[in-house]
């Protein structure tokens, strides 16, 4: 059902690109995420240098900058160090800035392709943006393509007060741009925003090839695309503190294909005067779709109210690796949870290894339905660790959830286990390991799967396959469950509920103390798989048929 998703990228086509030596190359897919067709819409290649000019802009903290090589088409205004430069031909032009101002900035009214390159250059605005790309002089909304190419170490600095930008024109962030913005090459940006966000584009922002990006902002965003903010390659480090804004965001799209991305945020949830209502902030805001389908994405939110990642439409997880803390308070005034991953539709795991801790609410929800079929899905949280308002459908992968005041697994829908390898803990009596709805007539379905439940299942569960519980556990201690040719250690919590429920294909045995070598570890070690496993004691199964601790909160 569900293919690698991004949005359908409307008018936005870019052919062959450019950057042979700086840019490396990219062949990149989008496909439309509502109708979750795989019709290829867009595919970018970045290959030869075609720009036919470049006209070089050199800073200076002696004097006034210096802009050279332009011709009658170059409108160019030079005060000190602030450049603007107005182009009215049909070349594609790179502009080669280097040196340095802390006092300046560069500006460019262009309707055409364009790139920005980006030689050990450090321009700090103390009145606005360091780099702002408007469109064409005669209407500056209607900005187009354009790349930065990032070479050596540069720098970019906004100020706290945007006194620089017209009346007339948006000016959003320390790197602003009104078209596409693409940022790329092999070198380093560090991007400090302590007037507005860091980088900024009004249509969208790619990251490609293999840039090392450095992104703090105080006052606004980390990284926003509205359109949509697509991470296929690079190391980003993306770093906020100003109360209601989010480290990655986008009004559509979000989706991140490879390279490595770090979000830190800090700032808490607080009283938003233009929208007259409270808001919180996130490691990852997306509108209408987040997709994970490579790389690595580590987020940390300690802000009251703060959550990992936050989507108002669907979430998918096909590939790479997520991490997420959220270690904030809920913000009680405006009732916002700070959560690890909070889905407004439907989230599917197929492929990522996603690990959530949550100090004060739900690891994962969906107000939609779950589905898991493959990859790893950690969360260990302090309410509900995966919760989902529709049905919850396990057919594969390794879940593991923990909860240390409410249920583990938890479907306000019905709960379908099919397959996978799941374990479960809850918090004490009434709640349980693994819940489903049954005081609105759903139930929890078990016909497959490799189960360990520390809490038992929901009362009036339908079980196809057989379970098997012992209604005593000792806390901290390794057990071995042996189903056939497989063998399953696992760690038992300091704390949880009753009774210990296993499940899977045939009659387990249970050994409790063991000592285990080797193996493949998952869990965060909680759960060993084919190691080998030494002495220990016989534990007593007894048959289940759910309902140990009766219907769990929902």
């Amino acid at each position: 059902m569900f293919a690698n998703k991004i949005p359908l990228v409307l008018s936005v086509v870019i052919g062959l690109l450019l950057f042979a030596t700086s840019c490396g190359h990219d062949n990149i897919i989008f496909v439309d995420p509502v109708s979750e067709t795989d019709t290829t819409v867009f595919e970018s290649y970045i290959d030869d240098t075609q720009f036919t000019r470049t006209v070089s802009v050199i800073f200076s903290t002696s004097g006034s900058a210096t802009v050279e090589n332009t011709t009658a088409d170059f409108t160019v205004t030079i005060n000190g160090n602030d450049v603007t430069i107005a182009y009215s031909g049909d070349e594609k032009v790179k502009y080669a800035l280097s040196g340095t101002t802390t006092d300046g900035f560069f500006k460019i009214y262009s309707a055409q392709m364009q790139a920005v390159e980006l030689n050990s250059v450090s321009i700090t605005n103390r009145n606005g943006a360091a780099i702002n790309l408007q469109g064409p002089l005669s209407s500056p909304t209607d900005g187009e393509v354009t790349y930065i190419v990032v070479k050596g170490s540069n720098m970019l600095a906004d100020g706290t007060l945007y006194t620089d930008t017209p009346t007339s024109e948006d000016e959003k962030a320390s790197l602003f741009a009104e078209g596409q913005l693409i940022l790329c090459g092999g070198g380093a940006l560090t991007v400090t925003a302590t007037g507005k966000a860091g980088i900024t584009s009004d249509a969208s922002v790619l990251v490609m090839s293999n840039p090392t990006l450095h992104v703090s902002s105080s006052a606004g965003h980390g990284m926003r695309g509205k359109d949509y903010l697509f991470i296929s390659n690079g190391t980003l480090d993306v770093s906020v503190s100003a109360a209601m804004k989010n480290g990655l965001s986008s009004d559509n799209y979000v989706r991140i294909d490879g390279g490595s991305t770090t979000v830190t945020v800090t700032g808490s949830a607080a009283y938003d005067s233009e929208t007259m209502d409270y808001s919180g902030t996130s490691g990852v805001k997306a509108d209408v779709s987040f997709t994970m389908n490579g790389g690595k994405l580590a987020i940390t939110n300690s802000g009251a109210g703060g959550k990992g990642i936050n989507c108002d439409g669907k979430g998918y997880f096909y590939g790479g690796e997520v991490s997420i803390t959220a270690t904030g308070s809920d913000y009680t005034t405006g009732d916002i949870s700070a959560k690890g991953i909070k889905v407004d539709g439907d989230i599917a795991f197929a492929g990522s290894s996603v690990t959530v801790n949550c100090a004060s609410s739900e690891g994962i929800e969906s107000k939609g339905a779950i589905t898991i079929s493959d990859g790893i899905v950690y969360s260990c949280s302090y309410d509900d660790a995966i919760n989902s308002s529709g049905d919850f459908t396990i057919t594969g992968g390794y879940v593991y959830g923990r909860s240390t005041n409410n249920d583990a697994l938890d479907a306000n829908g019905n709960f379908h286990i099919q397959g996978g390898v799941i374990y479960a803990i809850s918090a004490r009596s009434p709640e349980v390991a693994i819940d489903a709805n049954s005081e609105e007539g759903k139930k929890l379905y078990l016909q497959g799967g490799t189960v360990i439940a520390i809490g038992g299942l929901e009362r009036g569960a339908s079980l196809t396959q057989s379970c098997y519980s012992s209604s005593s556990w000792s806390p901290n201690t390794m057990y071995a469950m042996t189903v056939g040719s497989n063998t399953y250690a696992f760690k038992t919590p300091a704390s949880g509920g009753t009774p210990l429920v296993v499940s899977d294909a045939s009659t387990p045995t249970l050994l409790s103390g063991v000592s285990v070598s080797g193996g493949v570890s998952y869990f965060d070690g909680m759960l060993i798989q084919e190691g080998s496993v030494s002495g220990g004691s016989s534990v007593s199964l007894s048959s289940y048929t759910g309902g140990g601790q009766g219907p769990g909160g929902h």
